[in-house]
């Protein structure tokens, strides 16, 4: 049986809503292969995180989401559009290699000003369109992990102060960081979402 999680208490006026796992999904994400097994469990997993991400920005205006709430510089639009950099970067590197990732200690000022802009919203960038945008990369790689050969096929990381130097990371493995980072900046996100108006994503 699918776990269940109870969601959005404060939409419901004070009623919970509980779905189990499985009917977890991200908006936009349609016509992926079907998977099962091991692949049905990642991709059931993945969705899971990208499901209260999102959730953490009903309801927002552009303003709102571009508003910073705590003493970190991060706010949802940015977190969205970081995560969405992020998991295009990951599922280029399953395909291509740590050319797709480029080199952290390699960094121009310029790419490193490019850096900072994925945490945070520009001028014309729209909570909509940050998460169409997001919806179009969850879409990416749930075909590619439906359609990988094989799982255990690896490439090199590229080089980075933060890891481990000539190690090799399989498909799976990247797998795993998405939905890690994912779940991890939910968990910023939801803070940040309270701090802003008192929502909670979880009861």
């Amino acid at each position: 049986m699918a776990p269940s999680v109870v969601l959005d208490r404060e939409r419901n006026n004070g009623r919970q809503t509980t779905v189990t796992v499985n009917e977890l999904s991200t908006p936009g994400v349609t016509g992926a292969p079907a998977t099962s097994g091991e692949r049905a469990d990642l991709l059931a997993a993945l969705a899971q995180s990208r499901h209260f991400l999102r959730l953490t920005t009903r309801d927002l205006t552009d303003e709102q989401a571009a508003r910073r709430t705590t003493a970190s510089e991060l706010t949802l639009g940015g977190l969205i559009k970081h995560v969405t950099l992020v998991e295009r970067s990951w599922a280029n590197f399953i395909l291509d290699g740590p050319s797709a990732m480029g080199g952290a200690s390699a960094m121009t000022e310029a790419q490193r000003a490019w850096w900072a802009d994925q945490f945070r919203m520009l001028p014309g960038e729209t909570l909509a369109g940050l998460l169409a945008d997001y919806a179009e990369v969850a879409r990416r790689t749930d075909e590619l992990v439906a359609t990988l050969p094989d799982l255990d096929a690896t490439q090199p990381l590229p080089e980075a102060p933060w890891f481990e130097a000539g190690a090799r990371w399989s498909a799976r493995r990247v797998l795993m960081q998405i939905i890690s980072e994912t779940a991890q900046h939910a968990g910023h996100a939801d803070i940040i979402r309270e701090s802003l108006d008192g929502a909670k994503s979880l009861a």
